[in-house]
Parts: structure tokens; sequence; C-alpha cells
């Protein structure tokens, strides 16, 4: 790459891409500012899209942010670009999340460049998946796509597995008598279709997917019990296959690797033809979280519970325009 003058529509097109990124309730908490006369681009938490029940610490607010920064490399990459990244490069300053210098003369990163058509097709999957085994080089592929960005993804056990479908079941019942998180999780969640609401945000009703027959996958309700006339119920895999991201350690730079591991697990599974969604209500509760640690596995610190495996894609997510997120100077 030569240090030639990045173009302002090149820079827009980066932040589309990063912004397709997943974040949790889809509150999209990301801001960014590019200086032309550095060539830096900065990724700053937008703190009035915080949720303060759900995410007192604002872990998953840096996990979102991260997955952005880690699309934003991705489309970097596939222009022919190589990002010089800082993650809080200014520790006085809370919002500030990372810097990505936008000169270097570095070949690009073929591996990140070649995830960039799953950009577009990674949409969270809330609906039935088929009980299909994932073949081994595929979980290998995904291990490594955590391992290059500093975190572990680690497969569970059954027995495990089954203890991790009973901390959803248990937080959600915690949930549920919390006024406070139900209070975010209707804000930021439609019972109409996007088409119809119109919000650049949160999850329309469509992404929702079906009411479940029993309770054999971790697929959060995002009704809570609201009238969805034509939502019908179905039975879910009786054995999910469910990973567990994690760090060695648990702050916000932690948060920002793990963010950026995510998605870059997601896309790897994307382009392998598996479909997936997140759950982190066992996450929200510290002594849920604990327990969700893989006892055989080295893993500190789970950021992430992921459900993966063969079925429908799930809708695309609104997002909010480009102008709306992206501050040129």
């Amino acid at each position: 790459m030569t240090a030639q003058p990045i173009d302002v529509n090149v820079v827009s097109e980066l932040v589309a891409e990063a912004a397709a990124a997943p974040s949790q309730h889809n509150a999209q908490p990301w801001r960014f500012r590019f200086l032309r006369d550095s060539a830096v681009l900065r990724v700053y938490a937008d703190l009035e899209r915080t949720l303060p029940h759900i995410d007192p610490d604002r872990r998953g607010l840096h996990l979102g942010c991260g997955a952005a920064l880690l699309n934003l490399r991705v489309a970097a990459a596939a222009k022919g670009l190589t990002p010089a990244v800082r993650l809080l490069p200014d520790l006085d300053d809370a919002e500030l999340l990372a810097e990505v210098g936008l000169r270097g003369s570095a070949s690009p990163d073929e591996a990140l460049a070649r995830l960039y058509p799953a950009i577009s097709r990674r949409h969270s999957s809330r609906f039935p998946f088929r009980d299909e085994q994932i073949p081994a080089a595929v979980v290998e592929r995904l291990c490594d796509a955590a391992h290059a960005e500093g975190a572990q993804l680690v497969f569970p056990g059954a027995w495990h597995v089954r203890e991790i479908l009973e901390l959803v079941q248990d937080a959600e019942g915690r949930q549920a008598m919390d006024p406070g998180i139900l209070g975010e999780t209707a804000q930021w969640t439609r019972t109409e279709p996007s088409d119809v609401v119109g919000a650049p945000d949160g999850i329309p009703a469509e992404a929702f997917g079906p009411r479940q027959h029993g309770t054999t996958a971790p697929v959060r309700d995002f009704a809570l019990g609201r009238p969805m006339p034509g939502r019908g119920w179905a039975p879910f895999e009786k054995n999910p296959h469910i990973a567990l991201l994690g760090t060695d350690h648990d702050g916000p730079g932690d948060w920002l690797l793990a963010g950026q591991a995510l998605e870059r697990v997601l896309l790897q599974a994307t382009a392998d033809g598996l479909v997936a969604s997140m759950t982190s209500q066992p996450l929200e509760w510290p002594e849920f979280r604990w327990v969700a640690r893989d006892p055989f596995s080295a893993m500190a610190h789970v950021q992430m519970v992921l459900r993966l495996g063969y079925g429908p894609e799930g809708p695309a997510s609104p997002r909010r325009p480009v102008a709306d997120v992206l501050d040129i100077a």
C-alpha cells in the first residue's frame, strides 16, 4: 500500500462494513471519526446506546465495538489496505476505544480479505438448526479464527452443554423478575417487522424466530410475552452445538479483543456454510458467568456463548445510515 491520501468515499465504505457487525440488542453502540490529515479513523463508544441494566460494566458494548473493528479490518484488507490498530489509545478518554491508521507499507492480510464476502451474509439465526454434526476441519478453522485474535474458542462436552442450557434458563428466570432488564429489552426489540416500524436499530420481529417447543436450544425469546400475531412454534435441535469464546483476562482491552475474535469466528462460520446465534444471558450475572467456564479448558473468562449449526439464515437487522455514525474532520 502506498501512502496516498485516503478517499472519503472509501472511509464511508469501510464504516458501512464495520457497522454491519452484531451488537447486544442491535443497539449499534459505536461512532467513528476520520481525521483527514493523519488518515486515522477513530472508533468511539456511543454512550447514548448503552444498556445500563443488561450491560452495567459495558462489557457487551466493548464486544460489539470490537466486532465492528474486525469488520473494518476485513473490509480494509479487501481493498488492499493495511490498517494499523491501537486499542484504547488514550486511557483518559473512556469513549475512545481504538485508532485505525489507514496508511502503511505492509502487505494486506489475505486471510482477513477472504472473509469479506461473509460480512453481508452474516446474520444471527434464531431458527431451528438441523441435528447435524459440524466436521472436525470446520471446528478447527473456527478455533483458529478465535486464536488469531488472541482469544479461545472451546466446544464443551455434552454434560457441560446441558449445564449451559440450565444456566440460560436460570438467567432468563432472573431477568423476567427484573423490571429494568425487561424495560431495556422491550425498548430495543420490536414486535412488528422492520418495514412497518422503520427503526434503524433494535431487533425486528422477523428476527425473533419461532417460539420453542421445549427449551433445547439457548435462544432468547425477545417477545417477553407480548402478543405477536402469526408467530408460530417449532421444535429446535435436541443436541445444539455450543461454543464458548473466552479470554485470559477480563478488562476493556480484553473485551475489544474478544469482540474481534467473535466476529472473526462468525465470519469464518458463515464462509463455511454455518449459521449462528449468540446468547449472553448467563454471562450477565457474575455467579452464572463463572459456572459457564469449561473446567477442562484453560479459558479464564467466558465472553460469549455461541450456538452454531446448519439451518436457515436469519434475516438482516436494520442498520443506522453511515452519515449518522461517521464524522469527518
